[in-house]
């Protein structure tokens, strides 16, 4: 069964929230996991793929943009021979298969999350996210998931 894990943060920024989430995805990335970030629009993806390449001078997390890849496939001659990075971020339909690990930035659970060993989820102070995350939190447990809570204290 999918292993659910919700990351509490203290702060209240949105600009926190991502910082923590790059931390998150370099740590998945290290421990040899492909990753997905599934994030709400378009606008977003763009803003965590900025964060990626930028929170850390020394760090690199190899990854790209799910509509990038796709486009690439489509112009490819086999879409097999587009390289697929460790981690991929999207807003759309699920990621190709082959992920373990699900950090989901988007207000709401996507459908397909079961298909991912793990799901990381981050909750911040700030007021909408904390009022989706709840509901998300009391949807996993509905359904009979495991849920675990880290309350994280001066990530930054």
């Amino acid at each position: 069964m999918t292993q659910i894990d919700f990351y509490i943060l203290p702060d209240t920024t949105l600009e926190a929230r991502l910082e923590f989430a790059c931390r998150l995805a370099e740590t998945i990335h290290a421990k040899g996991f492909r990753l997905h970030v599934h994030v709400e629009d378009e606008a977003m993806a763009r803003q965590f793929d900025e964060h990626l390449w930028q929170f850390r001078p020394e760090s690199f997390v190899p990854h790209a943009l799910d509509i990038d890849l796709n486009m690439a496939a489509r112009e490819a001659e086999h879409a097999d021979d587009v390289p697929r990075p460790p981690v991929t971020i999207g807003w759309q339909d699920a990621p190709a298969p082959g992920i373990e690990a699900l950090l989901n930035l988007h207000p709401e659970i996507p459908e397909w999350f079961s298909r991912f060993e793990r799901v990381a989820e981050i909750i911040n102070q700030h007021q909408d996210v904390l009022v989706t995350k709840r509901e998300c939190w009391r949807t996993y447990k509905s359904r009979g998931y495991a849920v675990r809570s880290h309350q994280l204290k001066g990530v930054s």
